[in-house]
């Protein structure tokens, strides 16, 4: 009986062995296969206006030119990235503005790109009615729904918006403030100053560039680096909204993240450090609509009971996209408990403020960006760094500073009296 088992379990051995051998190689190559990633996405859309018409750009029209522009571009994308096309004011060519103002077409649907295609479809436009780049903007972002790959809309117009009162620019930043990381860059074509302003204004409200085109090379040029630009990889922020108060803030752990925050507004977020590790932290707050010309930029470090550990601001004047600032905190080493418990995290909490203001006519909804990035790094083992000392933590300063004075004094009060002898000895 005992020989019977043993042969049993032997010879399930056997199969394991056979089984794990024939198993492991292809188990071994589907982990070594890199997982795939998501098809960064592109929508181009172009201007079909009445105005296109006008002959500024190197002898030709304004639409010749971005057709010629668009086959350049068209042939230079790169493997992996789906591309669009959408068109504003291409049919409809008569004066009634709520129709006017609803002339946008997805003329070539994002996705994998058939050159051939996309060309046909470029070539057949021709300049006819209006400019709604509002319209436009909000069913562009529409195409580009769904998935984490990077999303960009590329907008080349030639004028500024027609379809009052739907401000594109306040339709970009309620598009950003959805948290959906879809930056808008702009191309301007022989633009005058109310379209730079409204194109830039467009572009700053979600990350994105403004570029003023005059020659037909400058056009395909921008156009195919923004689409290189979104094949590049980059970290997309996590949407996270901040708390009122520290004892209602989200943990964050190491990475970049997204939040909105209304004007002169503080905002909290929570970070667990152990001993031994260093909580570095930094925020950046984008001015993506007119501001007054003073402001600045918080961001503190304190405990759960609201005492302070350390802070940095940053102050500014002026015009700026982005203002920023960050901080330091080495948490020392402590030794495990007799039981071998590791020593427990202290929980840190993250004050973020700023102290923009604008002037009555800008609307302050949605609030302003908010990038906030934490990182967790051994802490060093012999710290320079203020915040580790205690120093910047309330009675700690207050208390070396008491200390400063008092030995300053016992000294100045010792240096006068010794003068004060000589003098009447002599």
């Amino acid at each position: 009986m005992i020989i019977s088992k043993r042969s049993a379990v032997a010879a399930c051995g056997l199969l394991a062995a056979l089984s794990f051998g024939l198993l492991a190689p292809s188990t071994a190559a589907a982990d070594d296969e890199p997982a795939a990633q998501p098809a960064p996405k592109v929508d181009l859309v172009l201007d079909v206006s009445g105005s296109m018409r006008t002959r500024d750009i190197d002898g030709q029209t304004r639409m010749t030119a971005a057709k010629q522009a668009f086959n350049e571009v068209l042939d230079s994308v790169p493997q992996g990235v789906e591309l669009g096309i959408r068109t504003l004011g291409a049919n409809y060519p008569g004066k009634d503005t709520k129709v006017g103002c609803k002339d946008t077409e997805q003329l070539y649907k994002v996705g994998p790109l058939d050159r051939t295609e996309a060309k046909t479809a470029v070539a057949t436009l021709a300049p006819t009615g209006w400019t709604p780049i509002g319209p436009a903007l909000l069913r562009a972002a529409d195409d580009l729904e769904g998935g984490e790959a990077t999303r960009r809309i590329v907008l080349i117009t030639d004028g500024e918006d027609t379809c009052a009162p739907l401000d594109p620019c306040e339709v970009a930043r309620d598009i950003a403030a959805k948290g959906i990381h879809l930056v808008i860059d702009t191309l301007g074509l022989v633009p005058d100053d109310k379209t730079r302003k409204q194109l830039t204004c467009i572009a700053e409200a979600t990350g994105g560039t403004y570029t003023s085109v005059r020659h037909t090379d400058e056009l395909s040029g921008r156009v195919t680096q923004l689409v290189d630009r979104a094949a590049d990889p980059v970290v997309t922020p996590v949407a996270t909204e901040g708390a009122a108060r520290c004892a209602q803030a989200p943990e964050l752990k190491p990475g970049l993240y997204s939040d909105r925050e209304r004007f002169s507004e503080h905002r909290w977020y929570r970070v667990d450090v152990r001993p031994g590790q260093e909580l570095r932290a930094s925020v950046s707050v984008s001015a993506d609509r007119a501001v007054d010309p003073d402001y600045g930029v918080l961001l503190r470090a304190v405990t759960v009971h609201g005492r302070e550990i350390v802070r940095g601001s940053e102050a500014g004047a002026g015009r700026t996209d982005v203002i920023s600032t960050g901080l330091r905190y080495p948490k020392p080493p402590e030794d495990e408990s007799d039981d071998g418990t590791p020593p427990p995290a202290e929980a840190v909490c993250l004050e973020v403020g700023n102290a923009f203001a604008a002037p009555d006519s800008v609307k302050t909804t949605p609030g302003l960006p908010v990038e906030l990035t934490v990182a967790l790094v051994d802490s060093p083992d012999d710290p320079s760094d203020v915040a580790s000392f205690g120093l910047g933590r309330g009675w700690w300063l207050l208390g070396l500073l008491t200390l400063t004075g008092l030995v300053a004094g016992l000294l100045w009060g010792w240096i006068s009296r010794w003068r004060v002898a000589v003098w009447r000895s002599n």
